[in-house]
């Protein structure tokens, strides 16, 4: 995620959908000022999640999402690094 998305509570924000929603992974800042986050679960879950971060939580301004599609790796879990 790319914009205003660190300092805000990004990562914890995106932690706590991912737990509501049961998806697994992590997210993570990156020295850049972006915020990089790997989901995994079910196809509608994720694209949830997915859209959560295209907003962001109050005080974020995402202005870019980028989205790649991988195979899974079987994560459980969510972990904030």
């Amino acid at each position: 995620m790319h914009g205003r998305v660190q300092g805000v509570g990004f990562r914890l924000a995106v932690a706590r959908a991912a737990a509501a929603h049961a998806v697994a992974g992590w997210v993570r800042n990156r020295a850049d000022g972006t915020v990089e986050a790997v989901f995994e679960g079910e196809p509608d879950a994720v694209a949830s999640i997915v859209r959560f971060c295209r907003d962001g939580p109050r005080g974020a301004a995402v202005t870019r999402v980028e989205v790649d599609d991988e195979a899974p790796e079987g994560l459980a879990g969510f972990a904030v690094r």
